[in-house]
């Protein structure tokens, strides 16, 4: 099929370099970016019926830089102060950098992993004996209490954000030939925003596996995936549809 519109479910690149604008002349076809989701903070209402004393742990653990900024948000609304000594361990050293928004970086205890769960599991098992506290979004990683479990650590995880969907036009959805998904939030949001939503020959795509089960799990189509054994991210295998689908 023929593609002449893409709608990416993603915000618009702050600058004008990006893959996707190099796709767009290269094939001369539209690409638009509009999120399907957004992020917001839990009130300081909302996090204290959790009760969770953020100061009763002697570490906490980022999973992204959402978790940060509002972690650092409501400590600072809740008059929480963050003593020196504590510690910070970080999915990745991205995420750990990004500390430095709130706190001098040199002079906190900061340990971070490869972008994987797994590789905090041997820098927990080292630290046991940290009591570890976990800001969380409305879907929490079971993976991580799975592994504090295993070692007998004492953590705790509280609700400091979620990702709730945009509202979106049904018919500005549906004026596009192909959608492209990042992630499972993007395809709740997609039913939430079209209730009666029918794929037709409207084409989706997705990156990554989780999100390529939950489209077929709803029982849509999927027609472009990546990464694949042509395409290790999405615009290279997007470059490589519309060559073929000229």
């Amino acid at each position: 099929m023929k593609v002449s519109k893409i709608l990416v479910s993603q915000p618009k690149p702050a600058t004008g370099k990006s893959p996707y604008f190099e796709l767009a002349e290269k094939h001369g076809v539209q690409i638009d970016f509009c999120s399907f989701i957004k992020v917001e903070g839990v009130t300081s209402k909302e996090f204290r019926q959790q009760k969770v004393s953020i100061l009763g742990h002697t570490a906490i653990v980022f999973l992204s830089r959402h978790a940060i900024d509002h972690f650092f948000t409501l400590c600072k609304e809740l008059r929480v102060n963050i003593p020196d000594d504590m510690k910070y361990f970080c999915l990745s050293e991205t995420i750990s950098l990004y500390i430095q928004k709130y706190v001098q970086y040199r002079k906190r205890k900061v340990f971070f992993g490869n972008g994987h769960i797994q590789d905090l599991e041997s820098l927990f098992a080292k630290h046991k004996t940290e009591k570890y506290f976990v800001p969380t979004s409305n879907v929490h990683n079971a993976e991580i209490n799975a592994i504090f479990d295993k070692y007998g650590i004492e953590h705790s995880q509280a609700e400091m954000y979620r990702t709730v969907s945009t509202e979106i036009a049904p018919e500005y959805i549906k004026s596009f030939d192909m959608l492209i998904f990042f992630s499972p939030h993007g395809i709740d949001s997609l039913k939430k925003n079209v209730p009666d939503y029918e794929q037709g020959e409207q084409l989706i795509a997705c990156f990554g596996n989780v999100t390529a089960k939950c489209i077929k799990d709803c029982g849509l189509r999927l027609d472009l995936e990546a990464p694949s054994a042509t395409a290790t991210n999405m615009p290279a295998a997007l470059d490589a549809y519309l060559a073929a689908n000229k």
